[in-house]
Order: structure tokens, then C-alpha cells, then sequence
């Protein structure tokens, strides 16, 4: 089987069969049914330590990195009921600086991949994520190629993927399908799935750059693909909300969709982020 039909065989092995408006009723019903169970202390607490707490500005500076982690490393153990954020998220030019400031226990996460356009070299891409974790860091975060993606340029789309998954060697692979670009459901679908068979270890949704954000309708559709393709290969793949997450409601209702699709056994940093620079403040004042 030759690498077109094998991905072309994977979406035709997981169609697709809702309409936007159904999409929006289950996930809105969802959350409706389920949001006040989960709006409580204990869930505060897990999601604060699902935060990948992200600095991503033309105006970053060394300094500015150096104090955003020193923040990070002042939590660390001075509370023992909370667990400090799972990862630091900032440009891949910075991966060492984070790695030197760093004395906390936390992930270092870079963007990578010709963020946020993905519209670059496939080589540069490639050398960029492998700059990145050569600098320290453990997670890489790329955007999908939506160019590609929408002419169904699926093989080359897919072996990109792949080859910057071999560049990161042990490293995290987040791919960012940037949703508020692809609009439709079934978009979001075909990109969640291509993504799945090209070994990301984690399905993103936004970059927050320029197109809109996190939706519920969107997670609800990427949180259904992996579940899909956890039940026909048994291989867990992560899920990370990005883009407009900022207030304590929008990171509750995000992980009721988790909980409720994927289970329990996704609620915890390992197999869900919140990407966010804004969020942990308001979760750490709702905790207290």
C-alpha cells in the first residue's frame, strides 16, 4: 500500500457523520449536564497543573524569559496541596534560557515549525524543532501545514509531520491544527485525523495568532478523533486547548469535554494542556 492510500484508508476508516449544528448541541449538552460537577477546588487544582503557562511576543526579550521562569521556579513547593504548571511554552530561541533559569520541576515547551504560519521549508522546520530540543527543550509545537492540508496534499502533509516527529527524537510532539482557520467540523476532523497517523503525541487547537481560538464545537470534535484512534490502536495521544483561554468557566468547560469523552484517565498533564499566559493567575486566586 503505497503512503497515499494509507492515509486516504485512515479517513475513510474514521468518517465523519455530524453536522456543525450537531456538534454544537452534544458539546453544548455536555457541558450543561456535566460543567457544575466539575467546578470545584480539586478540579482548579489539576488544571493549573495542566497549564503549559506560554510567552509568545515579538518583544520577548532574555530577560523577560529569565524573570517569566523565575515566577514559575517561586511556586515550586510553596504550597503542598498545588502543583506547579506542567510546562513553560516560548520560543525555540529561548529553550536554553529557560533550561538555565529553570530549578522547578517543569516540562520545557517550544514552538517551532515556522510558527505561527507553518509556511516555511520543510527542512527549516525540521532543523528548527531539532535546534530546539538540542537546547533543552522536551515538548515542540508545531502547526499543522494548512496549505497543503486544504489542496489534500495528504502525503506530503503526513511525511512532514513525520520527519520533524524523527527530528524531535524523544521530545513531546504537539500539532496544532489552528481551527479557527478550518472552521467546519469535518475540517477539524480530517486534520485531527491526518495528524494521529503521523504520530503526534498530542492534538492542539489554536496558536492565538490571528485566527480564532479554542471552541467548544472544536474540542469536542478533536477529543471524539482521539478517542476514535485510541480504540483502534490503543495508543494514547494527548489533547491541548489553546487560544482564548482565559478565564476559570472556559478551562472548566474544557475539561468536562475531556472528562466526559476521553475519561479520567486523560485529566492529568501527561494527556491534557491548557495553553494559556493569562489563566494561571485567575486559577491560583480561585484556589485560594
Amino acid at each position: 500500500m503505497n503512503t497515499t492510500s494509507k492515509y486516504l484508508t485512515a479517513l475513510k476508516n474514521h468518517p465523519f457523520k455530524f453536522t456543525d449544528e450537531q456538534v454544537n448541541k452534544q458539546a453544548s449538552l455536555i457541558i450543561k449536564e456535566h460543567f457544575e460537577e466539575n467546578d470545584n477546588q480539586e478540579v482548579y487544582e489539576k488544571l493549573y497543573s495542566c497549564i503549559d503557562l506560554t510567552t509568545l511576543n515579538s518583544t520577548d526579550t532574555r530577560e523577560h524569559i529569565w524573570q517569566f521562569v523565575e515566577n514559575v521556579n517561586a511556586l515550586e513547593g510553596s504550597n503542598p496541596d498545588i502543583q506547579n504548571v506542567a510546562a513553560i511554552c516560548v520560543y525555540p530561541n529561548f529553550a536554553q534560557t529557560v533550561k538555565e533559569a529553570l530549578t522547578a520541576d517543569v516540562k520545557i515547551a517550544c514552538v517551532a515549525g515556522g510558527f505561527p504560519s507553518s509556511q516555511t521549508f520543510s527542512e527549516v522546520k525540521i532543523a528548527e524543532a531539532a535546534l530546539a530540543v538540542a537546547d533543552g527543550a522536551d515538548e515542540i509545537d508545531i502547526v499543522l501545514n494548512l496549505g497543503l492540508f486544504l489542496n489534500e496534499d495528504y502525503e506530503e502533509l503526513c511525511e512532514e509531520i513525520m520527519e520533524i516527529k524523527q527530528a524531535c527524537h524523544e521530545a513531546k510532539l504537539k500539532v496544532i491544527l489552528e481551527t479557527g482557520a478550518l472552521k467546519t467540523s469535518e475540517l477539524i476532523h480530517k486534520a485531527s485525523i491526518l495528524s494521529l497517523y503521523s504520530g503526534a503525541d498530542f492534538l492542539k487547537t489554536s496558536t492565538g495568532k490571528g485566527y480564532p481560538g479554542a471552541s467548544i464545537e472544536a474540542a469536542y470534535v478533536m477529543c471524539n478523533a482521539i478517542k476514535a484512534f485510541y480504540e483502534k490502536t490503543e495508543i494514547k495521544v494527548g489533547f491541548k486547548v489553546s487560544g482564548g483561554v482565559s478565564t476559570v468557566e472556559d478551562a472548566v468547560n474544557y475539561y468536562t469535554l475531556v472528562k466526559e469523552i476521553l475519561g479520567k484517565e486523560w485529566c492529568n498533564n501527561e494527556l491534557f494542556r491548557v495553553g494559556t499566559s493569562r489563566l494561571a493567575d485567575k486559577l491560583l486566586e480561585a484556589i485560594k
